[in-house]
């Protein structure tokens, strides 16, 4: 065979199948700061009509309820994500951290949500809590009551076990726009990519320390500005490493996430870099691609 002929067979062949991958939203209806003249529901219209490209599914949107009191165009983003089809989450009234409150501020934090969610959807027994900041206790007993409390209240915890900080990129980007500074929106946009692609490597490299395997991995994303601009950008290169998207309720039905999922169980270290070292493995170095980008525009 020429070496133009295995070149081509090699093209050709079937690639094999990547990580499945849930993409999961934080920060609803919107995360701050925006562009001026940019809008919360143009932000979501703009998240939803890439993912619906990408036939990506049921991606739930985690519902910060403090910004919608009072403001019904807030609310408009919530029912495009329904009408979208796609599912809401509980992420706290006013995405304070847990771990800084005592039980009862928790449990208004928490119970404030629910009727806001219950109008769009979000059944008891349906129920998914997203963490602020991650942050599930500020003590192992703290965290234990935490936990008792979602249970009771009929929630499942979405974990997370991959994350680039996407979050980091909407404040200089409102700020780089403003200048005009093209150069500046492109190191943002290279820099953006080049993390997300560095977080596949990493959280699968992590899992097949702890599995010997890929596990149905969760992305933690923020409905933001940058996130909007950027997102049929991070789907393509998501396709051409083969990703597989599939709702967050099946990637969390793998064995691995079996203790974070339910609040009934035992908690244990809530990252993959935590259990790793918990078990005394070191996680791979992170070099991280978006160093810096929060000076830029200043």
């Amino acid at each position: 065979m020429t070496i133009a002929a295995a070149l081509l067979l090699a093209a050709t062949a079937p690639r094999p199948p990547g990580p499945e991958i849930a993409i999961t939203f934080d920060d609803l209806p919107v995360h701050q700061p925006l562009p001026a003249g940019e809008t919360p529901l143009a932000v979501a219209d703009r998240i939803l009509a890439a993912l619906k490209a990408a036939r990506v599914p049921a991606v739930h949107g985690f519902v910060n309820g403090a910004a919608t009191a009072g403001d019904p165009a807030m609310e408009k983003v919530l029912a495009a994500w329904r009408a979208a089809g796609y599912p809401l989450g509980n992420h706290g009234w006013s995405h304070a951290r847990l771990d800084s409150l005592d039980d009862a501020a928790v449990a208004t934090e928490i119970e404030r949500n629910e009727p806001l969610l219950e109008r769009w959807g979000v059944k008891p027994g349906r129920r998914w809590f997203r963490f602020p900041y991650l942050a599930e206790g500020g003590t192992p007993a703290h965290r234990a009551a935490i936990r008792r409390l979602l249970a009771t209240r009929g929630y499942r915890i979405a974990a997370v076990t991959m994350s680039f900080g996407d979050y980091r990129w909407n404040a200089p980007y409102a700020r780089c726009l403003a200048r005009g500074d093209k150069a500046a929106i492109d190191t943002l946009e290279h820099s953006f990519l080049a993390a997300a692609d560095a977080a596949i490597i990493r959280s699968r490299s992590m899992a097949k320390s702890l599995y010997g395997r890929d596990i149905p991995y969760v992305l933690l994303m923020h409905a933001g500005a940058f996130d909007a601009h950027m997102l049929p950008r991070l789907l393509a290169l998501y396709a051409a490493r083969n990703v597989r998207f599939v709702p967050l309720d099946r990637a969390e039905r793998d064995p691995a996430y079996a203790s974070d999922v339910d609040p009934r169980l035992p908690a244990r270290a809530a990252s993959l870099e935590g259990r790793m070292t918990g078990q005394g493995l070191a996680p791979p170095v992170h070099d991280d691609p978006g160093e810096g980008i929060e000076k830029l525009c200043l």
